[in-house]
């Protein structure tokens, strides 16, 4: 019988790695950097429905990806990844030399055609160039996982246990509620990371999830409504919930249970009108979190930026080209600042990124004007800028790619509720569901959860099925008055890339106001 994989196999293999790009690599003509990252996670999860169990297991997930930029007259990188399993274990290390050797095939292939299309396709050919790195600390660290209870502790029936008993709550909160799907996954994840300039990384996550949808039916209406909790951290996120100074949310059973009664609620009320006119609107810390995720963050990862994900994701209007773009201009009002910051806690945290780079704050807008973009090693050579740590893969098999971590806006001086007081009319935007955004983000359409009328600076008439829309820049320029209750949130399934690759992220923000035009019926 194979081998059971865990954890601790990174252990045994974090030599081979080490020598595997170093010493190994060093012998392929045309090298001139590789690393490999080998990745085990081990994790369990339930499912309910309507109150009955519909789903448990548990299960581990092994992979490996290595990459190599080589050329004579360019260079170009070569990938090669593999899903692993617990048969591979004991030809390991044949697999990953033949993975290196057929990364390296690649990237000296993909160098002779890039060399070869420059010198035939006269000005088009000029938008080759030869893949270069820019330099970074190297560091050998270990980075152990933050829990208070062990996720490979808590029993497979508990965690099922969770996830049926806060389904069998939400259907007892009311008649109304014709389904509810309630999920809880708890788990560890592990990489290793070595590259031949000499890095040697071991980072450990906790993942912990949890994540509810309602459905509603009342005499005038219907409503739905879906969201989750989840954080880098032990079984206790479930168990307890969190009560972090970013980060609070309810365990699963009391946070399922508040959104059935929102569901409820909102399936008796009225759908929002729309309005040809700019309103005012207050929009709240959970509704800004997916403003900031879809009109800052991804328009701030800088292979968008780049148009080298024009095909499948869009463009971004921060850069036209390397001569015309926003840097240095202003795209909001003195009040609005916004960061990505893996430094703090929360799905988007990590030490370190894919290819080794210490992960830091990166400042994307100061005082309504626009500074930077995250980027690659690769990347912050092309703009001759330092990397800044943002370049990510959701699974070690995979290419990675330039994703936020927690990004957000800034908080501001105001009292939250001084700011809904200060509007004689305006419309209170709570919690997000659904975006779509112009190919460039330069506008966008949000839905939300909830929205308030405001009358006289008091919360008023709730509305359901609506939200807000306004050019980016337009509504950032808007913005009139910034809170000081900050809060991040956990989002899960950020799309990127092709194929697709789902990774859980950080977003959030304060409660802002500004003006937009509202969606609705």
């Amino acid at each position: 019988m194979p081998e059971q994989i865990t954890l601790e196999v990174i252990d045994r293999v974090r030599g081979l790695a080490t020598a595997l790009v170093t010493e190994h690599a060093r012998r392929l003509p045309g090298l001139r950097y590789a690393d490999v990252r080998i990745e085990v996670s081990e994790g369990k999860a339930g499912v309910a429905e309507n109150g009955t169990e519909k789903f448990s297991g548990q299960d581990y997930a092994f992979s490996a990806g290595i990459r190599v930029i080589g050329g004579a007259k360019l260079a170009a990188p070569g990938f090669y990844g593999r899903q692993l399993g617990a048969a591979d274990l004991p030809h390991l290390e044949r697999i990953l030399r033949e993975g290196l050797e057929h990364a390296h095939g690649r990237a000296l292939a993909n160098a002779e055609a890039k060399a070869r299309a420059r010198e035939e396709l006269g000005v088009l050919g000029r938008a080759l160039w030869s893949t270069e790195l820019a330099p970074i600390p190297v560091r050998q660290d270990t980075v152990p996982a933050e829990y208070t209870l062990d996720p490979r502790t808590v029993p497979l029936e508990e965690v099922l246990r969770a996830a049926r008993e806060a389904s069998a709550a939400v259907q007892g909160v009311s008649p109304q509620v014709v389904f509810n799907y309630v999920s809880a996954q708890t788990g560890l994840e592990r990489l290793l990371f070595a590259s031949s300039e000499g890095a040697e990384i071991d980072q450990t996550w906790a993942i912990s999830e949890g994540m509810v949808y309602v459905v509603a039916q009342s005499d005038t209406g219907s409503a739905e409504l879906y969201d989750w909790i989840g954080h880098q951290r032990g079984w206790e996120v479930i168990a307890r919930g969190t009560d972090g100074e970013y980060i609070q949310f309810p365990p699963l059973l009391e946070f399922a249970v508040g959104m059935a009664r929102d569901t409820v609620e909102l399936a008796g009320a009225d759908p929002l009108p729309a309005t040809e006119d700019e309103v005012v609107v207050v929009t709240d810390p959970h509704f800004n979190a997916l403003v900031a995720h879809e009109v800052v963050g991804h328009p701030t990862e800088l292979d968008r930026a780049l148009k080298m994900e024009t095909a499948y994701a869009g463009r971004c209007w921060l850069l036209r080209s390397l001569e015309e773009t926003q840097i240095g201009k202003r795209v909001g009002s003195p009040l609005v600042n916004a960061f990505s910051d893996p430094g703090l806690p929360g799905y988007g945290h990590y030490k370190y990124d894919d290819e080794g780079t210490p992960a830091r704050r990166v400042t994307l807008i100061e005082d309504g004007i626009f500074r930077n973009f995250m980027n690659s090693r690769e990347t912050a050579a092309i703009l001759e800028v330092e990397p800044n740590g943002s370049y990510k893969a959701t699974d070690a098999s995979l290419v990675p790619l330039i994703r936020m971590s927690n990004t957000f806006f800034g908080p501001g001086t105001q009292d939250p509720q001084d700011i809904i007081r200060e509007v004689d009319r305006g419309y209170y935007v709570v919690g997000h569901r659904i975006p779509s955004v112009s190919e460039s983000r330069e506008n966008f359409r949000i839905t939300a959860q909830k929205v308030y009328e405001i009358r006289n600076g008091e919360i008023g008439k709730l509305y359901r099925d609506g939200g807000i829309t306004a050019d980016s820049k337009d509504f950032f320029l808007s913005i009139d008055a910034v809170g000081t209750d900050f809060r991040l949130f956990s989002i899960p399934n950020c799309g990127k890339g092709q194929p697709m690759q789902t990774k859980r992220l950080g977003n959030g923000g304060p409660t802002m106001r500004g003006r937009a035009r509202l969606t609705g019926v």
